[in-house]
């Protein structure tokens, strides 16, 4: 199974130690997502459309409450690159 451009890219970052924090409202409903990097810096490029996709693909998982990181099979989807572009 391909993945996207925009879908490796964050892959990449939660596999170098990046995390997804969800915002929710008072009815547990989703209203922001938050993709910071390993450096504590924040991704722009994460969308609810692409988190719901490698939520899909079980590329993601949240695990005890905890944020967002890659999965195993998420690991297994990205593809390695050497200077990580």
């Amino acid at each position: 199974m391909d993945i996207s451009r925009a879908e490796q890219r964050i892959l990449h970052l939660l596999a170098q130690g990046g995390r997804i924090e969800l915002i929710r409202d008072d009815h547990r409903k989703i209203t922001e997502i938050k993709l910071i990097t390993r450096e504590g810096w924040l991704f722009s490029g994460l969308d609810m459309i692409t988190f719901r996709k490698l939520k899909r693909k079980r590329a993601i998982a949240s695990r005890r409450g905890q944020p967002y990181a890659v999965t195993r099979r998420g690991l297994e989807l990205v593809r390695s690159q050497l200077d990580n572009r």
